[in-house]
């Protein structure tokens, strides 16, 4: 049994922690059910435990909070849809990779309910989608921007911290940092792509594939 909660407004980011970290506890002592949680936070900047110094480019832009998650600087704030994903990985084959990959491939199935396609790529985290209608890279392939970061967090073997999908966030909020470390590609959300989706759009389509990607035990 999974439960699905949806706080509307803005979530503390400090709060947020605070209660993943209780309800990850409680799913390792077989006291809690599993949670998939749909918050939006305020603006704010997250480091990882990959986060480069050099990365945060401008510091004094929003509150910065350092957090054991994997991964290195991202953005938060009001037009993205944080999911926090509280699951019991050990019960789910005990593969970190393969639990990632399917986090990836749930969101991609969301993504597709809007008509995008998103991809995975080698030495670059989140999902990425083609923007055939910018200027080629220099190595003459179809430029690419991100559109969903993704960042876990592992204790007795639960799962939290999670996903983000750009859905209407202000895009200029990341300039603030080098967005997970890459340079060489930009950022994107789904109404920048002209699609007009709302964050309850998204959880619907969260919600339809979770099942079917998600299995009970991760797919290789």
């Amino acid at each position: 049994m999974v439960e699905w909660i949806r706080t509307s407004g803005l979530t503390d980011y400090d709060d947020a922690v605070a209660f993943m970290e209780a309800r990850a506890a409680s799913i390792a002592l077989g006291e809690a059910d599993e949670a998939i949680w749909l918050v939006e936070h305020p603006p704010l900047y997250t480091a990882g435990t990959s986060a480069k110094p050099a990365d945060l480019t401008d510091p004094d832009r929003f509150p910065v909070y350092d957090t054991k998650r994997g991964g290195q600087y991202t953005y938060h704030g009001p037009g993205q849809r944080v999911a926090y994903v509280m699951l019991n990985v050990g019960e789910r084959g005990r593969d970190v990779r393969c639990f990632v990959r399917d986090l990836e491939a749930w969101v991609i199935a969301a993504l597709s309910e809007f008509n995008v396609t998103g991809h995975i790529r080698d030495g670059r985290v989140g999902v990425w989608v083609e923007r055939p209608d910018r200027p080629r890279a220099a190595d003459g392939s179809v430029a690419e921007d991100k559109i969903a970061a993704i960042g876990i967090r592992l204790r007795k073997w639960v799962s939290f911290h999670g996903i983000s999908i750009n859905v209407e966030p202000d895009l200029s909020h990341f300039d603030g940092i080098v967005p997970c470390g890459i340079k060489d590609h930009g950022v994107t959300s789904l109404v920048d792509l002209g699609l007009p989706v709302t964050i309850e759009d998204v959880d619907v389509a969260l919600e339809r594939h979770f099942d079917r990607v998600m299995t009970p035990r991760c797919t290789v």
